[in-house]
């Protein structure tokens, strides 16, 4: 018998589906170029404080937020793989999918210092908030890095919503409604989950944004 149980808090939510705008609006921007570039560089920044924001909740957080609760070693996998593992053990994340997190996490993290290192070979009006600070070759350099990156990180995007894709199609499993809901039907034992206060989250958003503010932008 099924049930339905909450596994993703709202801060977690916000965070992802912030995450998904933030991308469209930048990718969009960039695109567009000559002014847009200023309103990408807003956006890099706020993307930056979003994944320190992530990197916060993902240690102090909800615990299906947490790292701990979905980074797994390859025993965890392989059980996955093999159909082994109950669903209460990984309420939230699967072994394979908290992997993807972090891939993903880590390459927007990349491309976004990237950003904030790049210089506006065009017109030199909208270089990266930190480009001051490096040789104007570098920062061209790491303009045409972050350029370059892109592409990966779009495959890794490409790959995600196959997976959602597949999992909809193969297994019957809507991975987006849990991501909108904070619930998810699962089957058998219920997990016993922990849910951070979403006074932590405010702080921890607070704290990422400021300090991103003061460090880049004064």
């Amino acid at each position: 018998m099924s049930q339905q149980v909450k596994v993703w808090d709202m801060p977690t939510r916000l965070f992802h589906w912030t995450l998904v705008a933030l991308f469209a609006a930048m990718w969009f921007c960039a695109e567009r170029g000559g002014e847009w570039l200023q309103y990408h560089i807003y956006g890099g920044v706020a993307m930056a404080s979003l994944l320190l924001f992530r990197l916060i909740w993902g240690v102090a957080g909800s615990q299906t937020a947490r790292f701990s609760s979905f980074v797994r070693g390859p025993r965890a996998i392989l059980r996955y793989l093999r159909g082994e593992l109950p669903e209460h053990e990984a309420p939230g994340h699967n072994p394979l999918g908290g992997w993807m997190v972090v891939a993903m996490l880590l390459a927007l993290a990349f491309q976004v210092l990237t950003g904030l290192f790049a210089a506006d070979v065009d017109s030199y009006l909208f270089d990266g908030p930190l480009a001051r600070h490096v040789d104007s070759s570098l920062a061209e350099s790491l303009t045409s890095v972050h350029k370059l990156l892109f592409n990966g990180l779009l495959g890794l995007v490409a790959l995600h919503v196959a997976a959602i894709v597949l999992y909809r199609v193969v297994k019957k499993q809507n991975l987006l409604l849990p991501m909108l809901t904070g619930y998810k039907r699962m089957a058998g034992r219920k997990p016993q989950l922990h849910f951070a206060h979403g006074a932590l989250a405010l702080l921890a958003l607070l704290l990422s944004a400021g300090g991103l503010y003061f460090a880049l932008l004064q």
